[in-house]
Order: C-alpha cells, then sequence, then structure tokens
C-alpha cells in the first residue's frame, strides 16, 4: 500500500490547475495493482483511484449545455474562453470499472429534492450561487449533478445527505458528494459560514487536512465534490475500542500537530476539533473534516462561543477573546480522550459543572496514563493560552518522537 509519503507527494504535485507530473502518476499506477480478487474491495483501490485532484479546468469532456448562475447573475458559460491546461498523464484505469463497487444508490438525492428544500432568492441565493468552475483561485471544470455514478450513502448531516460516487469520466475517480439545501442554510441564517467554510477548505492542500475537490449547485441544492476517507470516522473507531493505545494516540496526535501548524501558517483556526470530526484515509492517516467553525482571522482575535462543550477551552468558556491557541488546548483534550476513553473535564451532573471544571483546569490524570503522555496533557492544557506548548514542539516531545513510525508521521509539507 502506498505511504502516507507517498501520497503526501502526490497532493503536493496534483493540484487543480497543476502541470503535469508523470511521475507521481507512474508511482500511483506501479503501487495499487488491481488483482482479480480485489474486484469487491473499494479500501484497496481507494489509494489509487481517490487520488489527489485529477480535474484542472480544461481538462476531459466539454461541459453540459446547461449554465449555473453564478453569486452575480452571469451564467457559467460553456463557451467562455479558458485557457487549455496542459495534457496531464492519467493514473491507469482498472481493467474493468464495473468491478469497483460503490455500492447501492437508494434514490435519496432524487426523494430528498421532491419533498424537501425551496428556491431561495435575492441576497442569499447569490450567496449560495456557488460553482468552483469560476472560481478566481484555482477554478476547476465545470461540474453537474449527471457527472457522476452514484453509490452507496455514507451519512447525513443537517442540510442534507453525503453519498460515495464515481466519476463518469476516466479514469473514474472515487469521491464523497455532499448535499446541503439552500433554503435550510437560508433557515438557519448560517449563509455566510457555509461560504466561509467551503472558501477557507477549498484552498488547503496537507495530507491530513480532507481536501474539497470541487462544487457545484443547482436551484434548491450545493453539492460539494469531498476526498473521500477510506477508513471511515475516527470516532466509531474510538467508540468501537473504548480508547486507543499510547502508540495509536501519539501518532493521531503527531499527524494532528502537522496539520494544525499547517492551518495556523494559513491563519485558519479550526475551534471544533473533536473526534467526531476527524476521519481516516485508506492508510489509516487521520484526515481533519468539518469546517464550519474554521475561521480566517489572519490577526484577529475573537469572542464567538462555539465549538463544543467538552473541547472549549477556559478563554473561550469564559467569554474571553481567543486566538489560535484555542487548538492547542483541544489537542491536550484529544491526547486525554485517546488514550483514556473520555474528555477531561466532563461531568455528568450538567454543563455548568463542566464549565466550572474547564475554567479551573480541574484535570485528573488516571494512573494508567504513561508519565511521557502525562506531561505532554498538562503542557497542553495550560490555563494561560501562551503557555501551552507550540506545536513544533508538540512534534519534538518525548512522548511523540518515541512513538513515531519510521520516517515519520507525514511527508512533505503541502503548500
Amino acid at each position: 500500500m502506498t505511504s502516507i509519503n507517498a501520497v503526501t507527494r502526490q497532493i503536493a504535485a496534483l493540484e487543480i490547475s497543476s502541470k503535469p507530473n508523470t511521475n507521481a502518476a507512474k508511482s500511483t499506477a506501479a503501487a495499487h495493482q488491481k488483482k482479480p480478487s480485489q474486484g469487491q474491495n473499494v479500501s484497496k483501490l481507494l489509494s489509487k483511484f481517490a487520488a489527489p485532484n485529477p480535474f484542472p479546468a480544461g481538462h476531459s469532456k466539454a461541459a453540459s449545455s446547461s449554465t449555473i448562475p453564478t453569486k452575480h447573475g452571469r451564467p457559467a458559460s460553456p463557451t467562455k474562453p479558458t485557457p487549455a491546461a496542459p495534457a496531464q498523464p492519467a493514473p491507469t484505469p482498472a481493467p474493468s470499472q464495473q468491478t469497483i463497487d460503490i455500492g447501492r444508490y437508494d434514490g435519496g438525492f432524487e426523494i430528498d429534492n421532491e419533498n424537501r428544500g425551496e428556491k431561495v432568492y435575492g441576497e442569499a441565493a447569490e450567496e449560495l450561487a456557488l460553482d468552483s468552475s469560476i472560481a478566481r483561485y484555482r477554478p476547476t471544470r465545470e461540474w453537474h449533478l449527471t457527472d457522476f455514478d452514484i453509490g452507496r450513502p455514507l451519512g447525513k448531516g443537517k442540510f442534507g445527505r453525503v453519498y460515495m460516487v464515481r466519476t463518469k469520466v476516466e479514469p473514474h475517480y472515487i469521491l464523497a458528494l455532499k448535499c446541503l439545501y439552500k433554503s435550510e442554510i437560508v433557515q438557519s441564517r448560517v449563509e455566510k459560514q457555509i461560504r466561509r467554510e467551503i472558501e477557507i477548505q477549498q484552498n488547503l492542500r496537507h495530507p491530513h487536512v480532507l481536501r474539497l475537490y470541487g462544487y457545484f449547485h443547482d436551484e434548491k441544492r450545493i453539492f460539494l465534490m469531498i476526498e473521500f476517507a477510506g477508513k471511515g470516522e475516527l470516532y466509531k473507531q474510538l467508540t468501537k475500542h473504548g480508547c486507543f493505545s499510547e502508540k495509536r494516540s501519539a501518532r493521531y496526535i503527531d499527524q494532528m500537530a502537522d496539520a494544525l501548524m499547517y492551518l495556523h501558517a494559513k491563519h485558519v483556526i479550526h475551534r471544533d476539533i473533536k473526534p467526531e470530526n476527524l476521519l481516516l484515509g485508506i492508510n489509516g492517516e487521520l484526515k481533519i473534516g468539518d469546517f464550519g467553525w474554521s475561521v480566517h482571522a489572519p490577526g484577529n482575535r475573537r469572542k464567538t462561543l462555539c465549538g463544543t462543550l467538552d473541547y472549549l477551552p477556559p478563554e473561550m468558556v469564559e467569554g474571553k477573546e481567543h486566538d489560535d491557541k484555542v487548538d492547542l488546548w483541544a489537542l491536550g483534550v484529544l491526547t486525554y480522550e485517546f488514550i483514556v476513553g473520555s474528555p477531561p473535564f466532563e461531568d455528568l451532573t450538567g454543563h455548568n459543572a463542566t464549565y466550572k471544571r474547564i475554567a479551573r483546569v480541574d484535570l485528573k490524570i488516571p494512573s494508567k496514563v504513561s508519565p511521557e503522555a502525562k506531561d505532554l496533557i498538562v503542557k497542553l492544557l495550560q490555563y494561560e493560552p501562551e503557555k501551552r506548548i507550540a506545536l513544533s514542539e508538540v512534534r519534538k516531545h518525548p512522548w511523540i518522537v518515541m512513538h513515531r513510525s519510521k520516517g515519520g508521521s507525514t511527508a512533505t509539507r503541502a503548500s
């Protein structure tokens, strides 16, 4: 199976509007030769068919003759002049694409669309007219729902469903397609938040951050083309096992710290780090997802109370200004929960009791936690944000280093 380092190099090489990288394509094809016995095992094919973004603006078939209104009311015309994209070496297709089982489609998109959602108008319609083919930065080709073979459902969210899909255009990449209903977004008054989430995630390129490959919309819905995390939700693994070994926990925290260093360098504060928002790639690598509470805040300090109670730091509980060090606190809570199986300040008597424990940093670490892990947890869970250990130091911490796999937890940093 392809190493995390190799996957990362491919991610760095295959940007939306990138130049061709023959070596990356060759290494991908060579590392994942499909055998007949693998016909129904999707996970063994995902390293190849859920490759980093393969869709430059000028690549593949021409867009449909239908047009999609943009935020400014101008149609995204298929005849608009687009610079010719360089020819890209595509990964070798499987001998028979029909053997890649994406599951049975239950008709959910159509069923939902008949009984759910309404058209939106005015400013809200403009705010939610999202189309990556006309994006100012790294535009993609024009996409439509008819461009995908739809498979099994992956889950339901507040604003719609998520399905496993395969692109009809060769080489038939596997993605997760997330649907959001515009009218429900408007009713919840989160239009700007949703747009911000999409704008933030579309520009992120890191092996431990879930990729957003593209997006498009119709009269009632927004569709997000998201990287398919082959091994699913980390939360389900944590629930299944109760807790993780320190070795497994340390490797996840190492990957988290690496991803957060990247996000903070981009002036992105996640603010909702928790097991439910983390996924696992085909090689078991951690992926940060759900940027619904993220904020792009260059130089800004914020006061908004958000995130999940068990993971909130003292400064947010107390209504004070906060910055990117809220993610350091959350990393400490995550470390504790991975090893122990429950958050450190959880109090079953109610929210107020949990608030008080967080504000006092009422931290009780079980004896089963090693001294090295305890040291890192304590250094992250500091009341004063400035006293929390820096992410660069987290990655150098003895507990992380002693459990790090040979060659490191991640590969080259993405751009």
